[in-house]
């Protein structure tokens, strides 16, 4: 079956990780007819947005998007492209697992978590009230007036959102897919005892959703108190769900787990559409060095190949990867045990190492 699916290079070391990454996918077989679209900071300059149009409409059209890393600017400059995506197509669920392999340098051994992170709501909608500006002042003597206590004039306001709504379908989905994936546990993670209106909501709307599935353990934790136990006992953790921004920082705690970003994949799954993507950023300053690791993009393909039902060639391409850093001679330099080795891979090594493994193992 021949699959359609968007392709988005990225900027950066986007392209060169997603053609490394697409000869390892043709090697496996893949019937694919990628539909190119470029997005990021290297389109804003010739189309006047970091997200065109085409962008959106090709997912639409193909429902499944495999993505390289975007730059997103800190502090000034265009909004996320992920965030915008997420938002455009109700990608609502973001899913990481957190999983170890053999090799990969970590101070932990044997990591199986999946952080799945409600990507719609919170202070990551983007609701914002620049500072100075006669909104955020008006902002502000409504929630003075309201007795919402007062706001300094030199503030700037982000606004968090949280639904039953959005709430409800983010833990029914980390249920669901614990039971698909035969997990035993779904934990909450929150901080319902200081915003009450926020999490309060998100932990009661939890409770009542895990009573629908009497098959799976249910348990919730503050998320000060999450990030201790992740690095005391993350072994008694298995399907963590989480709001937005709790989500984000999670993720990346697990990232910490099993190695670093480098062996971290994504999904952003909605309804209707889906994004597989790396949770590490572009390193622009590596860009066409032919030196960054493209294991996280390649778990992302991994985590698409399973999403549309070729498990046989996930399998396949995980097995390999995860021999190719068993043995630990083919990687890049940050899965090294010095980074300056001068044994470690290029990206496009890597690929080629991990292709070689698929008619081994």
């Amino acid at each position: 079956m021949k699959h359609k699916i968007t392709l988005i290079p990225g900027d950066g070391t986007g392209p060169e990780i997603t053609e490394t990454v697409t000869t390892v996918l043709q090697a496996l077989d893949l019937d694919v007819e990628w539909d190119v679209q470029d997005a990021g900071a290297d389109v804003m300059e010739k189309c006047g947005s970091p997200l065109p149009p085409a962008v959106l409409e090709s997912i639409k059209r193909t429902h499944v998007a495999l993505k390289g890393p975007i730059t997103t600017p800190i502090g000034t400059g265009f909004r996320s492209v992920n965030v915008a995506l997420r938002k455009e197509l109700d990608l609502f669920a973001c899913v990481r697992p957190c999983k170890s392999y053999q090799g990969v340098r970590s101070r932990y051994e044997n990591i199986d978590l999946v952080v799945i992170r409600e990507n719609t709501e919170d202070l990551y909608a983007g609701i914002e009230f620049e500072m100075g500006k006669p909104e955020t002042l008006e902002l502000s003597q409504t929630v003075e007036k309201l007795g919402g206590g007062s706001i300094r004039p030199d503030a700037g306001v982000s606004l968090k959102p949280i639904s039953v709504f959005g709430s409800e379908r983010i833990v029914r989905f980390a249920f669901e897919y614990a039971r698909r994936n035969k997990r035993k546990k779904v934990t909450a993670v929150h901080k319902a005892n200081i915003m009450k209106y926020s999490d309060g909501l998100f932990l009661k709307t939890a409770r009542e959703v895990a009573k629908k599935f009497p098959d799976i353990d249910f348990e919730d934790r503050i998320v000060d108190n999450m990030c201790m136990q992740l690095v005391q006992k993350p072994e008694m953790y298995d399907v963590l769900v989480l709001p937005n921004l709790y989500g984000d920082i999670i993720s990346d705690l697990g990232a910490g787990l099993i190695g670093g970003l480098g062996v971290a994949p994504g999904a952003n799954l909605g309804d209707h559409y889906a994004v597989f993507e790396p949770t590490h950023g572009s390193a622009p300053r590596y860009k066409g060095y032919n030196r960054v690791n493209p294991m996280a993009m390649l778990l992302s393909a991994m985590l698409m190949l399973r999403h549309i039902g070729e498990e046989e060639k996930a399998d396949r391409l995980e097995h390999a990867l995860g021999h190719v850093v068993r043995e630990g001679k083919t990687v890049t330099y940050d899965m090294k045990p010095h980074r300056d080795d001068p044994t470690a891979a290029s990206t496009s090594q890597v690929g080629e190492a991990i292709i070689a493994a698929m008619h081994k193992v």
